[in-house]
């Protein structure tokens, strides 16, 4: 169903991280935008239909002076009604300090009898947003980090659009949702979504296309919980479906269907209203990277670290409610841990594969 097509080579190899890959296709130019993170850069690449690379640009994520610049987690174009942002999120540290009051060139303070002074260098993880094409940054935001632990690892993670926001996961649980103007910087934090207790994992969001009380968002964590929301003014929480001890990587949301890929290589398929559990396909060996919808047609794309990808067909019989799956394609990448894998146009009639330490990007087409 697919062949291999002409890959698109890379300025450095790929990141071991989940959904490491963003495409955004321009059909009025006929050029393909990818994304993929390398470390402290995100690599941004056009390309023609063919796989020719036209043009190439590294972005860096802001960091302070004299610090080491922070590694970023995920790339991520966001397609809003009025506008297209490209965000970036990154990883940064706390460290606590114990200096002793006692080294040359200190003068001990009569108020500090400890004889110690504790301080906390934080390295407030951030995450930016830019034009389309990278070349003007629009908006940045550090994270609060004033409910961390003194040695913690803190880090911005998970991107989706959702109406005229910008919804971005955190280390925390919380999910920020940004409103975004029409054009220019003004860019607000509306609100802070409470529904997870660890680290959000990946957002999925589709078009509600008006209907009220249809779920829009679905947000994942490293337990497994996934939360089922209704975008508006405010968002709602309609739903929170339990995990199973197992981290969910990737999520997609497909008129009214929660896909979600885990740690043990299941996808599972949830009803969105109700989250009752519909499928269940062990459907890789090792850890699930990456799934992605085509939209138009119901396909479900998903990678693992496994050195596959797999392509599934999702149908919801109109007569009892239930999904019905069909396998439609399995690609191996040979040798390769697969981090990212994304369908290149809304028919799903071609995809992309990013894999680690991989200095390019491949690309598969429909025979």
């Amino acid at each position: 169903m697919f062949r291999r097509e002409r890959s698109i080579p890379l300025r450095s190899s790929a990141a071991a991280l989940s959904n490491n890959l963003s495409v955004l296709q321009l059909p009025a130019r006929d050029l393909t935008h990818f994304g993929v993170v390398h470390g402290p850069s995100a690599q941004l690449l056009s390309a023609a239909p063919e796989g020719v690379p036209l043009a190439q640009r590294q972005l860096h994520v802001k960091e302070g002076a004299g610090v080491s610049p922070p590694l970023i987690t995920q790339v991520h174009w966001c397609v809003l009604p009025f506008r297209v942002l490209l965000v970036l999120t990154s990883h940064r540290g706390i460290q606590s300090l114990r200096i002793p009051m006692d080294l040359p060139g200190w003068v001990k303070c009569p108020e500090l009898n400890k004889g110690h002074l504790d301080l906390a260098l934080i390295l407030a993880p951030i995450f930016q947003m830019y034009e389309s094409d990278g070349s003007v940054m629009v908006y940045w935001h550090a994270l609060d980090s004033g409910d961390a632990s003194s040695v913690q690892a803190m880090f911005a993670r998970g991107i989706a659009a959702s109406v005229h926001f910008i919804c971005v996961g955190t280390c925390s649980g919380r999910v920020l949702v940004f409103d975004i103007p029409a054009k220019g910087p003004n860019i607000v934090l509306s609100e802070e979504l409470a529904g997870h207790q660890t680290p959000i994992t990946d957002i999925a969001t589709e078009r509600a296309q008006g209907q009220d009380g249809v779920a829009d968002m679905v947000t994942a964590d490293d337990s497994g919980v996934l939360c089922v929301w209704r975008s508006g003014p405010e968002f709602t929480l309609l739903t929170r479906i339990p995990g199973f001890g197992v981290p969910c990587p990737s999520v997609q949301l497909w008129q009214g269907i929660v896909a979600a890929g885990y740690g043990n290589g299941q996808v599972r398929l949830y009803d969105a209203s109700t989250g009752a559990l519909h499928v269940q396909i062990s459907a890789h060996a090792r850890t699930i990277s990456a799934l992605d919808l085509a939209p138009e047609v119901g396909k479900l794309l998903s990678a693992a670290e496994d050195t596959f990808v797999h392509i599934w067909k999702l149908n919801r019989n109109p007569e009892s409610g239930s999904i019905e799956v069909e396998h439609c394609h399995g690609e191996c990448i040979s040798d390769t841990q697969v981090c990212g894998a994304r369908f290149c146009d809304p028919l799903g009639s071609s995809f992309a594969v990013t894999g680690y330490d991989l200095a390019e990007i491949l690309r598969f087409g429909t025979v």
